[in-house]
């Protein structure tokens, strides 16, 4: 078993992934981890505090289309439900609540799949532990590239949210538990040496 995986699914699993362990385990909701509601649960940067344009200038370099629907209208393509953003083909649909850590994590399952899955895409970005590592660790990275999100902040809401690590945060596992993430996104042309996105999909089923 590959060192870094370590926390099991929870409920369908991640992305359609039903059984086995992972180094993220992504919570359905924050009433699994003791809150009533998100609200309750997450102070989390949101859409409304940054503006879509923001979103959408970053993520057009990689040809997906960022769809802002009402915010009392649940949302097409969500795989998770609630203010979570969905993918429907290069369609990336959120909600003035969604979390910048949801759109940068859907954004990044886009851009990490092969061709053939983003043809059919429809909710279930589908994809296995290794591709998992990947979104995780590139959705870091674009936060980089947000000047009102920026790294550091991205991790701290993704620990607010529940995305839980081995090593006890997304700090940790980002600079000491990720070799193999990193190596799975420069393998596939997705970033550079120095970690930096390529703003290129992956293409090809490698």
């Amino acid at each position: 078993m590959p060192g870094n995986l370590q926390v099991w699914f929870v409920q369908t699993g991640i992305h359609g992934i039903n059984d086995g362990w992972l180094s993220v385990w992504l919570f359905r909701s924050a009433t699994l981890m003791g809150y009533e509601s998100v609200e309750q649960a997450a102070d989390v940067l949101r859409l409304a505090q940054i503006g879509l344009p923001v979103i959408t200038g970053l993520l057009e370099k990689y040809g997906l289309v960022c769809e802002q629907v009402a915010t009392d209208i649940a949302i097409p393509g969500s795989f998770w439900g609630d203010e979570e953003a969905g993918l429907i083909k290069n369609s990336l649909l959120v909600r003035s609540d969604t979390p910048i850590h949801s759109i940068l994590h859907e954004a990044c399952h886009y851009i990490c799949m092969t061709p053939q899955r983003r043809e059919g895409l429809h909710t279930d970005a589908g994809g296995d532990y290794q591709e998992e590592n990947g979104v995780c660790y590139l959705q870091i990275q674009l936060a980089g590239h947000l000047p009102t999100v920026g790294c550091n902040r991205l991790m701290q809401d993704m620990d607010v949210w529940g995305y839980s690590f081995r090593l006890g945060s997304t700090r940790a596992w980002f600079e000491t538990d990720a070799d193999d993430a990193f190596q799975w996104l420069l393998e596939r042309g997705l970033i550079d040496p120095s970690g930096q996105p390529s703003w290129k999909l992956r293409n090809g089923d490698l």
